[in-house]
């Protein structure tokens, strides 16, 4: 292949991504309902009065969080974009659409709701503060494209002070393929 065609190849690819990543709305991931919202009385089960009933009940009895709310299939996908494979240290921000697609890869190929969450800071310490304080949300924390040495730091940290599943996916990822190809095979 000329240099040539390599280049325009890599450009049309590169405008696929865009337009890609920009319609029919912008991002990959979308929020849905997954009761019935049609009449006042499901409005008034899904919100105020009737959604008392289960915060309630969660009060009494942490556990069944995992049966009246989303968190037993819901993973948080977070970095702080030091380490994204094949573009390095390009911040938070700037690693959204990477995290969005892990995001939709869980959906995809797991079933299991993912939010990605791009967290602008580098401090270790402050960085496990953060991502612990989310634990009452999601049912399992995914490391993503954290760089090292700090990321095996944060991860026993997190793993230390969490009581829900925590993984670094650029650690153990590669382990769970192999694994899962195996158990499917």
């Amino acid at each position: 292949m000329t240099k040539t065609k390599e280049t325009s190849k890599k450009n049309a690819l590169r405008e696929d991504a865009l337009e890609y990543h920009k319609f029919p709305q912008p991002g990959k991931i979308a929020i849905r309902a997954t009761t019935p919202l049609a009449t006042q009385r499901d409005l008034a089960l899904a919100y105020s009065p009737g959604v008392a009933a289960p915060c309630e009940e969660i009060e009494k009895d942490p556990k069944t969080a995992y049966d009246y709310t989303a968190k037993g299939n819901l993973v948080a996908v977070i970095t702080n974009g030091t380490a994204v494979l094949g573009l390095g240290a390009i911040g938070a921000l700037a690693s959204k659409p990477v995290m969005e697609g892990k995001s939709v890869l869980f959906k995809k190929f797991a079933n299991i709701d993912s939010v990605d969450i791009e967290v602008d800071e580098l401090d270790v310490d402050k960085f496990v503060d953060i991502v612990a304080a989310l634990e009452p949300t999601y049912g399992g924390i995914n490391l993503e494209d954290i760089k090292a040495p700090e990321c095996f730091e944060i991860e026993r940290k997190l793993k230390e002070r969490m009581n829900i599943p925590v993984f670094h996916d650029d650690q153990h990822g590669t382990a769970i393929i192999v694994t899962a190809a195996f158990t499917n095979w």
